[in-house]
């Protein structure tokens, strides 16, 4: 991994953590899972994966760490080495297969959230059953997110990848 590709990343994370904090007044309405499958796409399953381990940790030093931690962890990872896979295999992946992963990927964060209920507590329908309507707000900010990001991250990314960038 390269300084500008580092560099990239550092601005991602930034990206993402101002998003989170900005955006905490709205529950389960946040750019970060936007930005990471949009970097698992056009960067790597590795980029996406080191993004998500990176923006939990930043964001959760301002708004609270816990045991969830570990389970957001996981599931932005899983998410990320998803999207990255799929970038692999299609080499132009339809913006509306992306648009439809992201509201996916709410439901499938917000599942594996609700795990750390159960590793606690033993019961994990009734938490999950409570906590779609919070999953629903996620999976439509994400197609939101997704939405209004991909236009500047599809061309700063293709932008890296192509090598386009110049020293100064």
């Amino acid at each position: 991994m390269n300084l500008y590709k580092l560099t990239l990343l550092a601005l991602l994370a930034a990206l993402a953590v101002i998003g989170r904090y900005a955006f905490q007044f709205i529950p389960n309405v946040q750019p970060i899972t936007a930005v990471i499958i949009l970097t698992g796409i056009f960067l790597g399953s590795l980029s996406s994966v080191i993004l998500g381990i990176l923006v939990v940790f930043l964001s959760n030093m301002l708004l609270g760490m816990g045991i969830w931690t570990i389970w957001q962890i996981l599931a932005w990872c899983i998410i990320g080495l998803t999207a990255g896979i799929i970038g692999s295999v299609w080499k132009k992946v339809p913006f509306l297969f992306i648009i439809l992963f992201a509201v996916f990927s709410g439901y499938f964060y917000g599942f594996i959230i609700s795990l750390t209920t159960y590793q606690i507590t033993g019961h994990f329908w009734p938490y999950y059953l409570a906590g779609l309507p919070f999953d629903t707000a996620h999976a439509i900010g994400n197609a939101v997110f997704t939405f209004l990001l991909y236009p500047l991250l599809h061309t700063l990314l293709q932008r890296y990848a192509k090598g386009k960038f110049r020293m100064m």
